[in-house]
């Protein structure tokens, strides 16, 4: 085909090849496996994909759900005592929630160095899945998995650890910058601090691990100092900049306010909540503040989820219009508990149609449990069941079919 087919009529038909049979075609010959794997190819099928699935609406989710073998739940369709689940599954953003595949996930990590008994998503970015050891106990394995051509890379071990800083909370958050094609895996950790073994005070630093370069940076104080909350609350990765929920010391009062790190220059800023989640004007109960992507991928969308200690409770959600923009925020919905057992949803990301998918909460015997998988049409208010089979966790974020991985030799089969 060489022969007679001009260089740029082979590129252009290799562009519009799937995954599968690309990778395929890298075992054709020497000169395809080497354009198929060069960087420029790789971004340039990315960018393909992308704009077929917006011109066609056949945009994907990853849906991670988890159920430890230690937990047994009661019901009908619950799950097994003593046996773990873990499944990883792609899923058509469409109306019916259509199944793409099943993902078959092979951990280099041996069971003994294991933290946890399953990883967690930390995010996804152009194909990419990040994957943190840190569920439940604190966790030093991270990866960084490509599930279209099935490779994975492991990354090395953070330098801020227990045996480095004693006791701490870790939040982890995934991101591609731009300005240099590289991916970082960024840890914020929150541990105390003092002299003479007396630590009293509270002080958060940052590591950032680069694709590109293979290494975890030397660890540096965060600038400006906020205290984070929400442990395994989601990062969310919009305008070139990941976002965490955060407090801070403002006009002699503390503040909720949303930290975001800008992975090109690497440096934090702080952006505004909505007016009325800035202070605590709900102290008197459990406040939790959830962060995610606006359905167009453009901005922030947050979710306020409270009980009082009273039994009132209710979640929010809103969305800020232009991003950056304290005036944009706006509240799209409040939701009550509804149904029998009165359960309010947890909100855990935006469809490209608007909707919410939502985890309604469900007792059995006392036990609280998650089970039913929903979204919510926010026009209708109506939801649509799209599985009820019961686990402990849940994760669902978009997903982009790439190439990304194929080109660096560590990147191992999995």
């Amino acid at each position: 085909m060489s022969d007679y087919l001009p260089q740029e009529v082979i590129t252009n038909i290799l562009l519009r090849l799937p995954i599968k049979s690309l990778v395929i075609c890298t075992s054709v010959c020497k000169s395809w496996m080497s354009m198929i794997k060069d960087s420029s190819f790789i971004g340039a099928h990315l960018s393909r994909t992308i704009d077929f699935n917006n011109h066609h609406g056949t945009h994907l989710l990853l849906l991670h759900r988890f159920s430890s073998k230690n937990c047994g739940i009661r019901g009908r369709n619950s799950s097994v005592p003593g046996v773990k689940e873990d499944v990883y599954s792609l899923h058509y953003d469409n109306s019916g929630f259509d199944d793409c595949c099943e993902i078959g996930f092979q951990s280099p990590i041996a069971d003994g160095d294991m933290y946890n008994e399953s990883f967690r998503v930390v995010g996804i970015c152009n194909g990419l899945v990040c994957l943190a050891d840190d569920l439940n106990h604190y966790g030093y394995n991270f990866l960084i998995w490509n599930p279209s051509i099935r490779k994975l890379v492991t990354l090395p071990k953070p330098g801020l650890r227990f045996d480095t800083v004693g006791g701490y909370d870790a939040y982890h958050g995934f991101a591609f910058d731009a300005m240099t094609n590289d991916y970082k895996v960024v840890r914020l950790v929150q541990y105390e601090y003092g002299c003479n073994n007396e630590k009293n005070e509270y002080q958060t630093s940052v590591e950032v691990y680069s694709l590109a370069a293979g290494t975890w940076s030397n660890p540096r104080l965060v600038d400006p100092q906020f205290m984070l909350f929400g442990l395994q609350s989601p990062q969310a990765f919009v305008n070139g900049a990941l976002h965490w929920v955060a407090r801070g010391f403002r006009s002699s009062l503390f503040c909720n306010i949303i930290l975001a790190f800008d992975v090109g220059s690497e440096l934090f800023r702080e952006i505004m909540m909505p007016k009325s989640l800035d202070r605590d004007s709900l102290r008197a109960g459990n406040l939790k503040l959830r962060l995610s992507v606006s359905g167009d991928g453009k901005s922030l969308a947050m979710s306020m989820r409270y009980k009082s200690y009273t039994n009132t409770s209710f979640l929010d959600v809103w969305v800020m219009k232009e991003y950056c923009l304290e005036e944009s925020w706006t509240k799209l919905i409040t939701l009550h508990p509804q149904g029998p057992q009165r359960s309010l949803p947890s909100a855990l990301c935006f469809r490209k149609s608007g909707e919410i998918v939502m985890v309604h909460d469900h007792r059995y015997g006392g036990e609280e449990v998650k089970n039913e998988l929903v979204s919510l049409d926010l026009v209708s208010r109506q939801f649509k069941n799209l599985g009820s089979r019961r686990y402990q966790h849940y994760t669902i974020d978009p997903y982009e079919e790439s190439l990304v991985l194929l080109d660096r030799n560590e990147a191992v089969s999995c």
